[in-house]
């Protein structure tokens, strides 16, 4: 990729980002600037990944094609109130805050620059991370897909309406939440069975890698998986059942409808 990619912030994500894309080849450690608030903060990053830094935002602004916007919600408008007369007519802005649309960027940076919508979850910085991206109406088709080999640098991508972002915070962005409870309470009934802590969390972990990976790779519905794992009479459906009677399902999914109502309540809207 021949681009210039600037990050304004470099946050955890913005730094899972840069590692992916330097880990990637995609494109060249020169190629990638980024700004921060203090020196100790760029001269870590500098040194980690070889990239270019500034404490300028406005200088990451002019040179970025694609400027990721890698700051707190609640820093944007003054990031983008900071940066709006230095941005590259040509060049793409990418937020991947929660809770900030692209109407509301482009009430503060103008009807005329190009906006996508990312959405990266908390895994992207173990590689695995799954990114929602809605584009702006205007984008070429060679500019998403750049967009696209960027964000998965890191894990993988979907293309979403941004009507459905707040869905895809329930289902992705907070649900590594959910799992880590899950991890936790599956390992708290192994030390219960008399299995030490430190495997317990081990076990689990791989236990529910080695499923998430069956479901992408083998394409089978996750109800088959499980059917083929619950013989009759056997222990895995004794498990099961209980797990319905406690209401499992009925609670995550519950979980889900309250997180995305909390998501779409505290999107900024134009």
């Amino acid at each position: 990729m021949n681009k210039t990619i600037g990050f304004i912030g470099c946050g955890n994500m913005a730094k899972a980002m840069i590692g992916g894309l330097v880990r990637s080849n995609i494109i060249n450690e020169d190629n990638i600037i980024a700004s921060a608030r203090t020196k100790e903060t760029l001269e870590k990053v500098r040194n980690e990944y070889k990239i270019r830094t500034t404490l300028d935002n406005k200088t990451v602004a002019r040179e970025a094609d694609y400027l990721i916007i890698a700051v707190k919600p609640y820093m944007h408008e003054d990031v983008l109130k900071e940066i709006n007369k230095e941005i590259n007519k040509n060049s793409t802005v990418i937020t991947i805050a929660a809770g900030i649309s692209i109407g509301y960027m482009k009430r503060l940076l103008g009807e005329d620059i190009k906006i996508v919508k990312a959405m990266p979850n908390t895994p992207a910085m173990v590689g695995e991370g799954v990114t929602a991206l809605a584009f702006d109406i205007g984008i070429e088709e060679a500019s998403k897909l750049e967009i696209e080999n960027i964000f998965n640098s890191f894990g993988r991508t979907e293309i979403l309406d941004e009507s459905l972002i707040d869905g895809f915070t329930a289902l992705c962005g907070s649900s590594p939440a959910y799992v880590y409870m899950m991890i936790e309470a599956m390992a708290d009934g192994g030390v219960l069975q008399g299995i030490p802590r430190n495997q317990a969390y081990t076990m689990a972990a791989q236990a529910v890698l080695g499923s998430a990976k069956m479901v992408l790779e083998t394409g089978l519905h996750p109800g088959e998986l499980k059917d083929n794992v619950c013989s009759p009479k056997g222990t895995t459906i004794e498990a099961v059942a209980k797990l319905e009677e406690k209401g499992f399902r009925s609670a995550i999914i519950e979980a889900m409808r309250v997180c995305a109502e909390k998501s779409r309540q505290l999107t900024k809207h134009n």
